[in-house]
């Protein structure tokens, strides 16, 4: 866990987390070193709906962001939906709506009370979204007086996250094709939003204090003609390698580097002609690992070096089976973890790429993993949440249920899980 807690450190210093608290914060996508590992939390083993839930808070509307937590408070967007249908366009399984409103919601830590709900935007005949995904699902960012939320192309906004005052909105409009889905994330006075859709493909920077747009670049080009082949939903990773900080955004056919304080392009590689790629990178021992989306998903090993594109010798290892579409790996130590979208797990050496061990654990796996304690939690659609051992040996500790589907990536912090259902939200506590 050495090498999970030295990430973390540098991280949350990156992203100027209080390192005091760091044990109390789940402040973005995959908390707070967007790697989806608690370095010092400790929550429960097992749970069912009569054992270890501390509280259990009904949700208005549906939204599959994550919850963020800070101090004693816990936010999460939502969706109320009016003459929602589920049907078929081209080749997708969509939702369509006469109308949607919006939302950010705030909870109180404690008991899961509603300390307040401010309703941003209200947009009728929104563009469809895929029945998988909703129209809030990308996850909030907060930090210390300040909450932004992003709906894609339905708007962006900041409010201040004690009262729920709207300080800011803006709007980015952009064809996702089957909803939005990149989750923003917060850099010294940035807010930095990925635009992956069918019509463009760009990465944007707003003034966090003012919601301006301070830089905005394009993606590498795309020779696609069919614009489902463009889009993309995955949310950037900041790193530092070798002094240098980058921002991660893997997107449709390349991985790209940027500068995160200019936008300016650093590196990019080819990775094939993935796309629709939702998992976040991870980064250790010298390397960015990267999902590359739908057609044929692998996990890449990049050295993140070098400047214009990369040679694919800059890539020390490829795995091509069984390597998830919407769900982010997970790096623990010297071993990097995933499960496919049909419930595949797998465990790689990170430095080598060789598999330790394969194991069927059964359902559809949206939500990514987290790491605490020395364990795997790896979450099923349908309410099943596996737990394993973070080991080159594959150990299963045990399989809990909850009622009602899990696709938002839940939280950890200190003993518990937050995890959200379409309807509920569970603070998990216990022995």
């Amino acid at each position: 866990m050495r090498n999970c807690e030295m990430t973390l450190s540098l991280l949350c210093a990156v992203l100027m987390m209080p390192a005091a608290t760091a044990g109390q914060e789940w402040p973005q996508f995959r908390g707070p070193s967007g790697d989806g590992v608690a370095a010092t939390a400790d929550p429960p083993v097992r749970w069912s709906e009569s054992q270890n839930i501390k509280w259990k808070a009904s949700v208005p509307g549906r939204g599959r962001s994550s919850p963020v937590v800070s101090g004693n408070r816990i936010w999460l967007t939502t969706a109320l939906e009016r003459g929602v249908k589920r049907t078929r366009i081209a080749s997708d399984d969509m939702q369509v709506a006469d109308y949607v409103a919006l939302e950010a919601i705030c909870l109180d830590r404690a008991d899961g009370k509603r300390l307040w709900r401010t309703r941003l935007f209200e947009v009728d005949k929104p563009a469809p979204v895929h029945w998988l995904n909703s129209w809030a699902t990308p996850t909030p960012v907060v930090e210390p007086g300040r909450l932004y939320c992003d709906f894609g192309t339905f708007g962006t906004a900041c409010l201040d996250s004690e009262s729920g005052r709207v300080l800011w909105k803006r709007q980015l409009p952009l064809d996702h094709q089957v909803g939005p889905g990149s989750s923003p994330v917060l850099y010294q006075n940035l807010l930095v939003l990925v635009r992956d859709g069918r019509n463009a493909q760009y990465v944007a920077a707003l003034d966090k204090n003012t919601g301006q747009t301070l830089w905005k670049t394009d993606r590498p080009p795309l020779a696609a003609s069919n614009g489902y082949n463009k889009k993309s939903f995955s949310t950037p990773l900041v790193i530092v390698s070798n002094g240098r900080t980058q921002m991660v955004v893997p997107g449709a056919w390349w991985v790209v580097s940027y500068d995160p304080i200019s936008g300016k392009e650093i590196w990019r590689i080819r990775h094939g002609d993935g796309f629709s790629l939702a998992p976040r990178p991870v980064f250790g021992h010298g390397m960015v690992y990267v999902c590359t989306g739908a057609l044929a998903p692998q996990l890449w090993a990049i050295r993140p070096e070098g400047q214009g594109t990369l040679a694919d010798s800059q890539v020390g290892w490829k795995a091509a089976s069984q390597i998830p579409v919407m769900s982010s790996p997970i790096l623990v130590g010297d071993e990097i973890y995933c499960v496919s979208d049909s419930g595949i797990a797998s465990c790689f050496d990170a430095l080598t790429g060789k598999l330790h061990w394969r194991e069927r654990l059964g359902g559809t796996y949206l939500a990514s993993p987290v790491c605490a304690g020395g364990r795997l939690y790896l979450f099923d659609r349908d309410g099943k949440t596996t737990v394993l051992r973070a080991a080159k040996q594959f150990a299963r500790l045990a399989e809990n249920r909850l009622e009602g589907p899990v696709v938002a990536t839940p939280a950890v912090v200190d003993r518990s899980i937050l995890l959200r259902t379409d309807s509920q939200v569970y603070w998990i506590e216990g022995p």
